[in-house]
């Protein structure tokens, strides 16, 4: 099937019109009709376009290009990040050595991701697979993956049958963990990418360990949680280095256990609510020396593989048992190295557990699994690690609580008490921990 007298005149008038915004004139119908048709509409440009850059691949060299390859001129004319080009590149340059596959993909009968998953079989069957099975293993995947019911999962099934069928002594590359990577990368805005490609083992063991910690968690009042399955699971990744690290099993690297080392001046590690102050200081700084102030060290934490941190950040790791403070003074030196143990002992964390029983934070309780300490008074600003300055919060309000106007203060009865902003409430009436809240009267 030729694609390319498809394109002009392909998309009507009457899809042209709802594309810019006459939608809520067609009846129900239409638009169910046109969401389709456009939708065909996409997918046969985009097996266009895969023909075309794989003709573009195989012959466009470097002086025509302008780039060292396909994938990066491509990346570099279109919105496409690399790693979308590069899998359209792969994708073009593959289905030239697989007709059958072709035919199907530029036929619109199946999605590109299906027919990446087939070429990849075929490029690298089963090794105890004859020659002459070729075709109907060929055949059997292209039937499972036509038509829009087609789905991942049964592909792969029907891929597992076919590795088992003629197993061999290789793994299947399902299993193959010489496949496996991981990649955990900087990126310009100071956050961390992570990509990964996992054997099914391990991809098992991952999920099965990101699970408990990444359910939802409804309100006390049953509100749903709010939270996105994405961030859910990331908020359980963090969780489980978090674990990882605090459990001292992670071996030595440079003679002590891995952890995190926090360099803060010490101004800033202890300025916590002068910020005019802290402004006009900036202000005198950039006057006096404007290049100077570029680089300066105020206002500014350093982790080690990270670089530059916020000050709030540093201040809430500086009380957290994973970190290491590395206070510094004037002129950068290291002033005191902190305290790299924890902060709050075994002992002190059971009678933490033994009071607030979880997060004591109003409405929430979650796990004390879950919970860390956290000091009243901040540890930089000189909170002892006493019973009267501890409260077990989760990691969520450990954070809100470093991040926001709410405050707490210890009860006449030894119990936490929580004041709220006064976008909360006007009057900041204190609130009792959330193991101590009383019922409502019926």
């Amino acid at each position: 099937m030729s694609l390319g007298g498809d394109i002009q005149g392909a998309l009507s008038d009457e899809i042209l019109a709802t594309a810019v915004g006459d939608a809520w004139r067609l009846a129900e119908a239409e638009l169910l009709e046109s969401v389709v048709r456009i939708s065909e509409e996409i997918q046969r440009l985009e097996a266009l376009r895969v023909k075309l850059v794989g003709a573009v691949d195989h012959r466009c060299k470097v002086d025509v290009l302008g780039f060292t390859n396909a994938k990066m001129w491509l990346a570099s004319k279109t919105l496409l990040e690399v790693g979308a080009a590069g899998r359209i590149v792969l994708l073009g340059r593959g289905l030239r050595f697989q007709p059958e596959i072709a035919d199907e993909y530029f036929g619109t009968n199946i999605s590109a991701e299906h027919a990446a998953l087939i070429m990849k079989f075929c490029e690298r069957p089963p090794k105890g697979m004859p020659l002459e099975a070729m075709d109907d293993c060929r055949n059997a995947l292209l039937f499972v993956a036509t038509g829009p019911t087609a789905n991942t999962d049964a592909v792969r099934a029907v891929i597992a049958r076919l590795e088992r069928a003629f197993e061999s002594d290789d793994p299947p590359p399902s299993e193959d963990t010489d496949l496996n990577e991981f990649h955990a990368s900087k990126t310009l805005n100071g956050r961390v990418a992570v990509k990964g490609d996992l054997d099914a083992v391990t991809g098992e063991m991952l999920l099965s360990a990101l699970s408990g910690l990444s359910k939802p968690r409804p309100a006390q009042d049953g509100t749903k949680d709010s939270r996105t399955p994405g961030q859910r699971r990331a908020e359980g990744f963090t969780e489980l280095l978090r674990r990882y690290l605090d459990s001292g099993i992670a071996g030595e690297e440079g003679g002590e256990r891995p952890h995190v080392s926090l360099h803060v001046s010490v101004r800033d590690l202890t300025d916590h609510t002068d910020h005019t102050d802290c402004s006009a200081r900036a202000q005198q700084d950039a006057a006096a020396s404007p290049d100077d102030s570029l680089f300066a060290v105020d206002g500014v934490a350093w982790t080690e593989w990270m670089g530059p941190l916020s000050l709030r950040a540093a201040r809430l790791l500086s009380c957290d048992s994973i970190y290491t403070p590395i206070v510094l003074d004037e002129n950068g030196a290291p002033l005191d190295l902190g305290i790299s143990t924890r902060t709050v002992t075994k002992r002190q964390r059971k009678a933490l557990v033994a009071r607030d029983r979880g997060c004591a934070f109003p409405g929430c309780g979650a796990p004390q699994s879950w919970c860390e300490g956290h000091h009243i008074i901040h540890w930089s600003a000189g909170g002892p690690s006493d019973m009267g300055n501890l409260v077990l919060l989760c990691g969520f309000h450990h954070r809100l609580l470093h991040h926001s106007d709410w405050e707490i203060e210890m009860g006449a009865d030894r119990h936490p008490m929580f004041i709220p902003p006064r976008q909360v409430d006007w009057e900041r009436k204190p609130i009792p921990a959330h193991n101590r809240a009383r019922p409502r009267a019926s």
